[in-house]
């Protein structure tokens, strides 16, 4: 099994240090969501009680993530409004990104605690990925590197159209 090397990504450094921790540090979610939408933000689209946003560091072409405006982790303590829109806005969402990428097949989750994958632990979200045959190629096998495609900018003003 060949070694898995490292990427050099300095860029990331804010990000991981401005990310929600189990001290309670700050959460990037609830800073997008008071800012509200723009391309800043990542907010494509905001409701009453969840949001749209770009994953920054997405693993395909319009990953996006649905969010609750309020502050939880507990899926199983959202409240009735909270749990409708937050589907409400998984099943528009995959008709927004279907329409604007028209993807083979799409990839939708949600991660719960860190056994459980979750990078931000204490605002839960999920994440809708697009998908296309043949999207994982060479790279990730021989070089370990992700190639996406098209840039953030590029990814808001196609989606922030379409919401």
């Amino acid at each position: 099994m060949a070694k898995l090397a490292n990427l050099f990504a300095p860029w990331r450094k804010k990000y991981i240090e401005s990310a929600a921790s189990e001290e309670g540090g700050p959460c990037v979610f609830c800073g997008a969501i008071e800012k509200g939408p723009s391309l800043e933000s990542l907010v494509v689209y905001r409701g009453k009680d969840c949001s749209v946003i770009l994953n920054k560091y997405p693993y395909n072409n319009g990953h996006t993530m649905i969010i609750p405006h309020r502050h939880t982790a507990q899926f199983d303590g959202l409240q009735k409004a909270e749990y409708d829109e937050l589907n409400h806005l998984l099943q528009k969402t995959y008709g927004v990104l279907t329409k604007a990428y028209r993807p083979h097949g799409m990839n939708i989750g949600m991660n719960l605690g860190r056994v459980g994958g979750a990078g931000i632990l204490d605002h839960l979200h999920y994440h809708i990925v697009p998908r296309w045959n043949g999207d994982t190629n060479f790279m990730p096998v021989v070089a370990q590197t992700k190639v996406i495609s098209e840039g953030l900018e590029e990814t808001y003003q196609k989606l922030v159209a379409l919401f």
